[in-house]
């Protein structure tokens, strides 16, 4: 039986290329149009994993993403980076000079926000998906409008590219994490990264100690987020993600942030897509 992974969009998606290239071609994609909604299919076991942005080299982190993990009790067990190539396309026989309007996801959009000042006459319209414009394009036989989307999503759809590769920063790329319901068991040997979450009180130096106990453990900071506690006004959760040569040194940091943190939860540990 294929594996089910969700996924937010649908084929011809950056999520789609991110699931053929973690799991292969021998999958059952499980197309959601929000990520709140690929929550749902894993929590009601419509999906067995799923594949969720979580950070852009350009426009930053996917910050909704890091609630959605915590909140629903979801564990990371996996992660894959993407180099992100953004197309201008459109129905076949259409030019740049037909376009008024052109559709995509936010964070395309904004990624590829250089681009259009060239074209301030062209409307950018935010939609669910990059590939979703695409293929109602071609099934509505859209004039006059253009997705931003991956190369693969002409191919599907039988659209022409008008103008490749228009993010800003050529050198763009997106993080993926690949998450489940149930804790993956890796053997400690392969594990070399973890995704944690923990609070501090509003003693001055809180945050800088817990850093000193991550570095005194020899662990390597790749990233760490705020999020205010919506039910807590001025009081903020930190997502960190460390990295590390040993399992032991993480194990000896868990136990120490575990009582210098409040509500300290590991939100996963799997294996350094870039180690």
């Amino acid at each position: 039986m294929s594996l089910r992974i969700a996924i937010q969009g649908i084929k011809g998606s950056n999520h789609h290329q991110v699931a053929k290239d973690y799991y292969g071609d021998d999958i059952e994609l499980v197309e959601c149009l929000s990520f709140d909604a690929l929550v749902d299919q894993l929590a009601n076991g419509s999906a067995d994993k799923g594949i969720m942005a979580i950070e852009n080299s350009i426009a930053g982190s996917i910050i909704p993403n890091y609630n959605l993990i915590y909140h629903n009790d979801l564990h990371v067990i996996g992660e894959h980076y993407l180099n992100i190539h953004h197309h201008l396309m459109v129905l076949k026989g259409q030019t740049i000079e037909d376009i008024t309007e052109v559709r995509s996801h936010p964070m395309a959009l904004l990624q590829c926000k250089e681009f259009f000042r060239k074209y301030p006459y062209i409307k950018l319209v935010e939609d669910v998906d990059t590939a979703e414009p695409a293929k109602r394009i071609q099934e509505e036989h859209l004039k006059h409008v253009a997705a931003v989307a991956p190369s693969v999503s002409a191919e599907l759809y039988g659209l022409d590219i008008v103008a490749a590769d228009i993010q800003t920063i050529k050198n763009n790329s997106t993080r993926f994490i690949i998450v489940k319901t149930k804790r993956k068991e890796l053997p400690k040997e392969d594990i070399n990264k973890a995704s944690i979450r923990f609070l501090t009180d509003h003693k001055r130096g809180s945050l800088a100690a817990i850093l000193n106990v991550m570095s005194d453990c020899n662990l390597n900071l790749t990233k760490i987020q705020s999020l205010p506690i919506i039910e807590s006004p001025w009081k903020y959760a930190f997502f960190v993600d460390v990295t590390f040569d040993g399992f032991e040194k993480f194990e000896k940091a868990k136990a120490l942030l575990n009582i210098m943190s409040e509500d300290f939860k590991v939100l996963g540990e799997y294996k350094n897509a870039r180690a």
